[in-house]
C-alpha cells in the first residue's frame, strides 16, 4: 500500500470563513498596536498570507523555518531551526502563526525561544489543533479548527513536499498500489 489522498477534512469555504473570523478576533485583541507576525515555514505560509489579509491592525512579517518531520508522517520529536528571524522581537507584540499543533513540542520550544528575547507580548495562532497527539502542554490563544488524529495535507501543509497547493485540507492514508 502506498500513501495518498483519501478524503477532504475541511473544504475551501470552511477555511476562508474561519480565517476571516480569526482575523477579526486578532484585530480586536491587538487594536491600537502594531503586530509582528512570525510565520512558521513552510507549512503555515498560505494560512499566514490569508490571515494577514484578514487583519485590520498594522503588521510586519517575518518567518522562521523549523523541521521535525522530514519525509515521514510522524514527528521525529527533534527540532531543527532551518531559518531564524531577521527582525528583533524585543519589546514587540508577536503573533506566532503555525499550521498545526500536533505534539506541542515544536511550539513549546519556539515559545520559550522567543520569550527569552523579551517581546512585549507573545501569542500563538494555529490553523489546526490535533489534541489527541499532544505530548506537552502548550497554550494556543487562537485556534482555527480542532481536528482528529489524521495525517493531513493541503493549504500549505505537505507530505514529503507534495500537496501544499491544495485549496483545502485533505487526509493522507493508505491507497492501493497501481498494478
Amino acid at each position: 500500500m502506498a500513501k495518498g489522498l483519501v478524503g477532504v477534512l475541511l473544504n475551501e469555504e470552511q477555511i476562508h470563513t474561519r480565517v476571516r473570523e480569526l482575523g477579526e478576533q486578532i484585530s480586536r485583541d491587538y487594536a491600537g498596536k502594531e503586530v509582528l507576525i512570525v510565520g512558521i515555514l513552510k507549512g503555515a505560509f498560505v494560512f499566514c498570507a490569508d490571515l494577514l489579509r484578514a487583519l485590520s491592525v498594522p503588521v510586519q512579517v517575518d518567518f522562521m523555518a523549523v523541521s521535525s518531520y522530514g519525509a515521514s508522517t510522524e514527528s521525529s520529536g527533534v527540532l531543527r531551526i532551518l531559518k531564524d528571524l531577521d527582525a528583533s522581537v524585543t519589546g514587540r507584540h508577536v503573533l506566532l502563526v503555525e499550521d498545526i499543533v500536533d505534539t506541542g513540542l515544536t511550539l513549546r520550544y519556539l515559545r520559550e525561544y522567543l520569550e527569552r528575547q523579551g517581546p512585549a507580548s507573545l501569542r500563538i495562532c494555529t490553523l489546526l489543533d490535533k489534541p489527541a497527539r499532544r505530548q506537552t502542554p502548550v497554550t494556543v490563544e487562537y485556534v482555527g479548527f480542532q481536528i482528529p488524529d489524521e495525517f493531513i495535507v493541503g493549504y500549505g501543509i505537505d507530505y514529503a513536499e507534495n500537496y501544499r497547493s491544495l485549496p483545502y485540507i485533505g487526509v493522507i492514508g493508505d491507497v492501493p498500489d497501481e498494478q
